[in-house]
């Protein structure tokens, strides 16, 4: 036992070393959207309705256009393990361009949205309030797709804690702009549900601006803007970029889709349960940011490793990363068990409403061992940049299993709520032992061509 321990103790250290400012990040994000949604609703209840449409729209665009960001951590982290600092510099210039691309294609989509929201079904009272929001959102969508561009290349150095303080800056920032322009304070004009909008919006500028000043004027980033200066844009350096983060964006936005589908279908079984059902998705974010940040962590070593060649380490990391997030999901289940028939009261005081939350914890807590699984492997498939399996396997996982059956336990069999839920342990624990079955043939694969090269 002491020697399994010591064979894996360096990688439990540096995963938590560089895991830990990635969660604390996502953490902070976690509490933003609840803080949001506080302020927002004490204003006013149909510009908390209104602000809802409009976020889930936004969110699912913003799930995309991170995911796609995803693939400069494999590319990053791969030359930082060869030491090709300004190398990485020059892909920056690539990656920069790429996700500009994406951020003018995803603004057009959400254009065409905008143009035809009045089409969406909405109540009429709220298009008023709704149309200004969301051009506020939109303004700040390019925003939020450079500062992920600049936060993945220094995740990719294992530099994870300047993303950590800016997106805590940002946070901070952004709630006491809340304060400022929802409710008019220190002599501003009350602006409600627009204040908020500008609140998040101006945030998210300096958010972006913060970090590109840091890397192009900070002292430790002076080698990576040489890379920068004296490097061009590269064909093969964008299609790489858009081969890898497309994969990437699909599985990420196929599994946010899932999500949001499954609220369709709870929709139908009334209030009370829809109710439930946002009380259960705001408590699974917490398990899934904890999840994520610490699999993000895994996808940055292996990359590292994979510019070393270090298969050994490379197969070591995946493994520390599977024992540290299980162990996180043993420690996010059980006080969340323990409190299950009350968790429900922090959110409302309807009895039915904490009743049904109490029992969907079950489910609940039977997916996060899968949902843990999947992320920290679909990572480690990043970190290896073998990443269009996931793709098949997330449409798999969610549209052809997840969905159906909670479709099949929900309605057809009359769970209602749980049924819905019940659907989401299969989905999340096929995604996960596929994501590890193909993580180790194309590591094997990996494996082979480099014995393949070395001999020739």
């Amino acid at each position: 036992m002491s020697y399994q321990f010591s064979k894996y103790e360096t990688h439990y250290r540096n995963l938590t070393y560089l895991g830990v400012p990635i969660i604390i990040g996502q953490l902070g994000n976690l509490i933003l959207n609840f803080a949001d949604t506080l302020m927002i609703g004490r204003h006013s209840t149909n510009e908390l309705a209104a602000a809802a449409f409009v976020n889930n729209m936004f969110t699912l665009v913003i799930i995309f256009a991170i995911g796609f960001t995803y693939a400069i951590t494999a590319l990053v982290g791969t030359l930082y393990g060869q030491e090709k600092t300004h190398r990485i510099g020059e892909l920056m210039k690539s990656a920069v361009s790429a996700n500009t691309c994406m951020a003018i294609f995803l603004s057009v989509i959400m254009i065409i949205l905008y143009l035809n929201v009045h089409r969406l079904g909405q109540p009429e009272e709220l298009l008023s309030l709704i149309r200004p929001y969301f051009l506020i959102q939109l303004v700040s969508l390019p925003f939020v797709c450079w500062f992920n561009t600049f936060r993945q290349f220094t995740d990719g150095i294992t530099d994870t804690r300047v993303a950590m303080w800016i997106l805590i800056g940002g946070n901070v920032m952004n709630i006491f702009g809340n304060w400022v322009l929802i409710y008019g304070h220190f002599g501003m004009t009350e602006l409600g549900l627009i204040g908020a909008g500008l609140s998040t919006m101006i945030s998210r500028i300096i958010m972006a601006a913060v970090m590109v000043g840091i890397f192009f004027f900070g002292k430790k980033y002076r080698e990576y803007k040489k890379g920068w200066s004296l490097g061009r844009i590269k064909y093969a350096d964008f299609k790489e970029i858009i081969v890898l983060g497309i994969p990437l964006a699909l599985q990420m936005g196929m599994e946010t889709a899932a999500f949001s589908l499954s609220s369709l279908m709870v929709g139908w079984f009334g209030t009370e349960s829809l109710a439930a059902h946002q009380v259960m998705l705001t408590i699974s974010q917490l398990g899934y940011m904890i999840y994520y940040g610490l699999a993000a962590a895994v996808a940055v070593r292996i990359s590292n490793f994979m510019g070393q060649r270090d298969y050994t380490a490379v197969r070591r990391t995946a493994t520390a990363g599977i024992h540290l997030v299980f162990l996180l999901a043993t420690l996010t289940c059980t006080p969340v068990f323990i409190f299950r028939h009350v968790i429900g009261g922090l959110f409302t005081d309807n009895a039915t409403v904490i009743s049904m939350v109490s029992m969907t914890i079950i489910p609940f807590m039977i997916y996060q061992f899968g949902d843990g699984m999947q992320c920290n492997y679909a990572n480690a498939m990043r970190g290896t940049a073998n990443v269009r399996p996931l793709i098949w396997i997330a449409f798999i996982a969610y549209f052809v299993v997840s969905l159906p059956l909670g479709y099949l336990f929900g309605v057809v069999m009359g769970y209602q709520l749980i049924g819905v839920w019940y659907g989401f342990p299969f989905g999340l624990t096929i995604a996960g032992i596929l994501y590890y079955i193909y993580y180790q043939k194309g590591l094997r694969k990996i494996e082979a061509s480099s014995k393949i090269t070395v001999n020739q």
